[in-house]
């Protein structure tokens, strides 16, 4: 991670920790580098529903095309929409304006290359170096060279089509419940369900620019679960704000997180003969009972550091075609570059629909252990993490929990905390655990009053 650049891009409070004057920068850099390594460049951006969004877009424009730029506007759009149009139509860059999961006050950008990819570390070390004016003052584009800005929703359309393109059978009669989170998927998600002929029922669906991810998507899957058992539906699929994030439900209104679903599609894959290298790749998040379910299925497993970001490259440089996190970052590698919630829940749909099974009895197999996460806002992650006594703390609930459980304590790539998982047999154990771990970080002073 750089100064400003985590696991998924530049990310903090608009206007405070991200500023307008952060992103004019970024697209002077990125409209120049390009142009000046190839030809005159060719952007793309897309944006969440928050507020700043459009702030930010017009502060990028102006950059990216007084460098020179000619820059396709998607409009509100999910990121992996972005990096589908990058990679099919010959774009230089793909830019993402969205801070996922977060509160409507933070926002994001982030940046994809040619491929579709999380853009490479050079490039943001480069970008970074610019934006602490520790790289000479690039020159503006005049005359015929300043760039233009193209009206590109055609772009998403595609997107929509090729997401249609993908379904194997009709949803038909089949009652879905979506969870848009008042953000990125809230226009897209249902025309693909109408499109497949499912009864589709949609909630959080009328973003107003303060109101994505509250009470609602898949960091509140809470009210997903109740709408499907109110209205008995037969699935529900929840997403994150910028919709690279899939979280489901099944028709009892049980939680089937990316742990279950990787198993779920994993094994479908494998049976279908279609899992090539027989391999997941997890994060070292994911739970003791999901490898304990693929260890029994005979499917092989990797584990990277926390962010889809880590799991794709596993994926790209070892060729295994399915991969993602517990939150519910799904990679399918053959469609998609990065997680798309989305084609996650197409996909689900097409396990249901071509083994006659419900979600609940898809997920059957697997036994998950109880498991607690807490996040503690802390001044310095580097000091909160290394503190001897923390470290200590750790080292006691692991002799505690043995081989009958797991403690991982780790720092977040998006935001100003530490991490706090413990999985164990029992609820009470987790908590007990996580908690011990939280007091020594409290009583040494790293935590934000």
């Amino acid at each position: 991670m750089g100064k400003y650049f985590g696991t998924d891009g530049f990310r903090g409070e608009a206007n405070v920790d991200l500023t307008v004057e952060h992103a004019y920068k970024i697209g002077r850099y990125l409209g120049w580098y390009y142009r000046n390594n190839k030809h005159k460049c060719r952007m793309v951006i897309g944006k969440d529903t928050r507020r700043s969004s459009y702030m930010f877009e017009y502060s990028l424009v102006a950059g990216l095309t007084a460098s020179g730029a000619d820059v396709y506007l998607l409009h509100v759009t999910t990121t992996p929409s972005v990096a589908y149009v990058v990679r099919t139509e010959e774009f230089d860059c793909g830019i993402m304006i969205s801070a996922s999961h977060n509160p409507y006050y933070d926002n994001g950008i982030k940046l994809l290359n040619s491929r579709g990819q999380k853009m490479e570390e050079d490039v943001i070390r480069r970008i970074e170096a610019y934006l602490d004016g520790e790289v000479d003052e690039i020159p503006f584009a005049t005359k015929e060279n300043i760039g233009c800005t193209v009206d590109y929703a055609a772009g998403r359309n595609r997107y929509i089509g090729y997401l249609i393109s993908l379904a194997t059978r009709s949803f038909r009669n089949k009652r879905v419940g979506l969870d848009c989170s008042n953000g990125s998927a809230w226009m897209i998600a249902k025309n693909v369900f109408d499109a497949l002929g499912a009864k589709t029922y949609v909630i959080n669906n009328q973003p107003d620019g303060t109101n994505i991810n509250m009470h609602c998507g898949s960091t509140h899957i809470e009210v997903l679960q109740r709408f499907v058992r109110e209205n008995n539906l037969d699935v529900g699929f929840a997403y994150d704000g910028d919709a690279d994030r899939c979280l489901a439900v099944d028709e009892y209104g049980n939680v089937i997180d990316g742990d279950l679903i990787l198993y779920i599609c994993g094994n479908y894959l494998k049976e279908k003969g279609h899992l090539e290298t027989n391999t997941v790749v997890t994060t070292v998040m994911s739970n003791m009972g999901l490898y304990k379910a693929f260890d029994a299925a005979g499917i092989k497993y990797e584990k990277t550091a926390v962010g889809d970001k880590y799991v794709y490259e596993n994926m790209a440089k070892n060729g295994h075609r399915l991969g993602g996190e517990q939150s519910g970052h799904i990679i399918f590698s053959k469609y998609a570059t990065t997680g798309d919630g989305i084609l996650t829940s197409l996909k689900l749909m097409e396990v249901m629909l071509e083994k006659k099974q419900s979600l609940a009895e898809l997920a059957r197999p697997v036994e998950i252990f109880p498991q607690c996460l807490k996040n503690v806002r802390v001044k310095s992650k580097p000091a909160a993490r290394n503190d001897e006594d923390v470290q200590a703390a750790i080292r006691k609930v692991e002799e505690k929990l043995g081989d009958e459980g797991r403690i991982l304590v780790r720092e977040s790539g998006t935001e100003p905390v530490i991490r706090v998982m413990v999985e164990a047999r029992t609820d009470e154990l987790c908590a007990e655990c996580v908690d011990e771990v939280i007091q020594v970080i409290c009583s040494k002073g790293h935590v934000v009053v």
